[in-house]
């Protein structure tokens, strides 16, 4: 069968093989790691299969009734005590692959009406959907604009790997066949950052750049078009408003003045400005790189200025913005602009944003007494003591909670603490469909992803536990379950009805009744196609879309390349792109009295690996197997220093922690950097991971600091720690 870019070989309840789908329109028969991994996963003998409650140590099987007895009258206990502040939620990148989770998770955090609810993104994401949020209006993630990979001549990357990530923010399958057609067709690629990686290989030329230095670095861009008078802003050109304070802004950030701080020499630097103004089309891509570090949203807004500035915002081969088939914002209120700092955590100060706080402040909430404190925690495919900062202190706010309730199939290492687990069943048990990619997709496309093999009988989906867990919050659990989500579908129809302008005419009653007998996320996808910008309108365009036709089309549909629609996405409150926000301005203060300190010495960054760059990816044996990936990356003069070569154990410490990993020296990282993968550690006890206990590695966030973040959006800073390093006492391992 074929699912999900995928073609599944299936013998029963068993899945026998997966291979990429050569007749998809989109992948072309390229999967990712993720998906290569659907067989191992679902027939994971460490999955769990039904709920489970801890006793100490051990853990008892228990129905489902029980579990939502239990976590429901634990949360409404405290709820009722302290207050709804006192019960967080957290959730973590699976469920963007899970469709129910994607659209039943908002469903639960309005059950719970906390302010407590922990922004995930802040390991990840945070600063380009705050910079997005105030330049265009937002909401993310229809306001990230996306390189037009396919057409464009020059491709400037930042701090981002899309040849092994596939693309993070900008969804594309075949991500190094897509990279060297830029080549071949006669472009450049141009890669700066301080490790050369997968895709740096791949380009026309890379320069290592120091980690945080990259907002210098892009100020500069942008000095130098304003120096120079290349500054053109194409389809822009009427819609910008603080050009003369973006100028003021880069007068004190000549490449002269930042090539020491940030490692790229003066004349490199105009010249890439030059070249990115003069080129028939050009982008300029960050990602993680520039999201986690120092200054993670002056760096994101450094690169759409330089979009902007270069005349490649919303143009063939520039930055565009996709229009996906099913608009996740359908139901947003329009024209009120980016919401954010509204209220700041209780304890840190850290901003709100879209009415979540940054988890770099999580282990304060649970840890800080008083009113607020947090109590009790959601986890939602998670897991936070391997994948967020300063794992020891979060370590301690876990274990001290009143209360703490896991949605996951594993018992990881920070599920070990929970008192309830609600296992949800694995990718191959559930159908989907990419709501979020395709709002980051290089093309449009649209496609519905079967299950490959069914569920246990009995065994709910996961927007079923979020539904019944939200209901029984809300005091909503004496109806059926039809009956709550036929209270949620109008609620969302309601507002989609509100916001919507595109089809004349079309009511709530309408869209009830003609998707009545539905339930679940298909009903809501359904709904969000029909009105969507290739859909049918409930029958007024019979041609257009519905969740029936996306079906039927096995391979996917091809909806064609991005088109120009700058005005449809401007969202804010003046109606114009706002290039120089206060906020983001307000920082430049914090960025030139770093560029005046000493530089230092020894700072540690992050890295992915395309097989196991989740930690859930770590238990499955196809994804580990060869040689060890958790290593320290070194450069040979700093190897040389230490006396390391490789294989040599080498002890890094940071202000909070320190750790012990095997040394791999290499020309690919610059002098004065080191790198460790993130994820790892698993050599905890009580977890029941059999693979990644096997290939335990080292877990990086021992080393990351919970007092060092990103001040504008609060993202914690995980690439760029100071540390030392040196060879260990320790003899080494087999």
């Amino acid at each position: 069968m074929t699912t999900g870019g995928a073609t599944c070989r299936v013998e029963g309840e068993s899945i026998l093989a997966v291979r990429g789908d050569k007749n998809d329109p989109f992948s072309r028969g390229y999967i990712c790691p993720k998906a290569y991994g659907l067989k191992e996963l679902y027939h994971d003998p460490d999955r769990l299969r039904g709920p489970v409650r801890r006793r100490g140590r051990e853990w008892e099987e228990i129905t489902w009734e029980q579990a939502y007895d239990e976590v429901a009258s634990r949360l409404i206990a405290i709820r009722e005590r302290y207050g709804p502040d006192a019960i967080g939620m957290y959730s973590g990148n699976p469920v963007v692959h899970d469709l129910g989770a994607l659209l039943y998770r908002t469903v639960l955090r309005r059950a719970l009406n906390s302010k407590s609810l922990f922004n995930a993104a802040a390991i990840d994401t945070l600063p380009k959907i705050v910079q997005t949020g105030l330049m265009f209006g937002g909401p993310f993630p229809s306001a990230v604009p996306i390189p037009d990979i396919d057409r464009t001549a020059y491709l400037l990357v930042v701090g981002a790997n899309p040849a092994v990530s596939h693309g993070s923010l900008m969804t594309m399958p075949n991500a190094p066949g897509r990279l060297k057609a830029i080549l071949k067709r006669g472009g450049k690629v141009v890669v700066i950052d301080p490790r050369r990686t997968e895709t740096a290989k791949i380009a026309s030329e890379h320069h290592f750049i120091r980690p945080a230095g990259d907002a210098a670095f892009l100020l500069a861009i942008v000095h130098t078009l304003f120096d120079e008078g290349l500054v053109k802003l194409g389809a822009a050109a009427s819609l910008v408003d603080g050009l003369d304070t973006v100028r003021a802004a880069a007068r004190d950030f000549a490449p002269e003045s930042v090539a020491t701080y940030c490692g790229i020499a003066a004349p490199v630097i105009r010249r890439i400005a030059r070249e990115m103004s003069a080129a028939d089309s050009a982008a300029c891509y960050g990602r993680l790189g520039t999201c986690v570090q120092e200054f993670g949203t002056l760096t994101s807004w450094g690169c759409d200025l330089v979009n902007v500035l270069t005349g490649n915002l919303d143009r063939p081969g520039g930055v565009m913005f996709p229009q996906p088939a099913a608009s996740l914002d359908a139901a947003l209120p329009k024209g009120k602009g980016f919401k954010m700092a509204r209220w700041s955590s209780r304890v840190g100060g850290q901003p709100e944003v879209e009415g979540m706080i940054p988890s770099s402040t999580m282990a304060d909430e649970m840890l800080t007494p008083g009113d607020g404190q947090v109590r009790a925690m959601i986890l939602l495919m998670t897991n936070p003591l391997r994948s967020a900062l300063h794992s020891a202190r979060l370590e301690t706010a876990f274990a001290g909670l009143d209360f703490l309730v896991a949605i996951d199939f594993y018992i990881n290492e920070t599920t070990r603490h929970a008192d309830v687990i609600l296992p949800t069943p694995s990718p191959a048990e559930l159908a989907s469909y990419e709501l979020g990619f395709y709002h980051l997709s290089v093309r449009n496309v649209a496609k519905w992803s079967q299950l490959v093999v069914s569920p246990p009988r009995g065994a709910p989906e996961t927007w079923q536990v979020l539904s019944t867990l939200s209901a029984r919050l809300m005091g909503l659990d004496g109806g059926s379950e039809k009956d709550v989500d036929d209270f949620i579908f109008r609620r969302l129809a309601e507002s989609v009805v509100r916001e919507d302008d595109r089809w004349p005419g079309l009511s709530v009653d309408e869209i009830v009744t003609t998707l009545g007998e539905g339930i679940g996320p298909e009903r809501i996808v359904d709904m969000l196609l029909r009105i969507g910008p290739h859909g049918d309108g409930f029958g007024r365009k019979p041609e257009g879309l519905t969740l029936a036709t996306v079906q039927a089309s096995t391979h996917g549909i091809d909806l064609g390349p991005l088109q120009p629609r700058l005005p449809d996405v401007i969202n804010t409150a003046g109606g114009m792109i706002e290039l120089a926000p206060p906020m983001v301005l307000g920082d430049l203060a914090r960025l030139w009295n770093r560029m005046m300190e000493p530089a230092r010495s020894m700072v540690l960054i992050g890295r992915r690996d395309l097989r196991t760059s989740n930690s859930f990816m770590h238990n499955l044996p196809a994804l580990v197997k060869g040689p060890n990936r958790c290593t320290l990356q070194i450069s040979p003069q700093d190897a040389g220093e230490i006396g390391a070569k490789n294989g040599s154990l080498v002890r890094v410490t940071s202000r909070v922690g320190s750790v012990v990993a095997p040394a791999e020296v290499t020309d690919d990282l610059m002098p004065g950097v080191v790198s460790l993968p993130h994820g790892w550690g698993h050599d905890v006890e009580d977890s029941r991971l059999t693979v990644a206990k096997a290939h335990p590695g080292v877990n990086t966030n021992v080393l990351t600091d919970d007092q060092a973040y990103d001040i504008p959006s609060g993202t914690a800073v995980l690439f760029g720690t100071p540390v030392s390093v040196g060879l260990s006492g320790e003899a080494p391992s087999g």
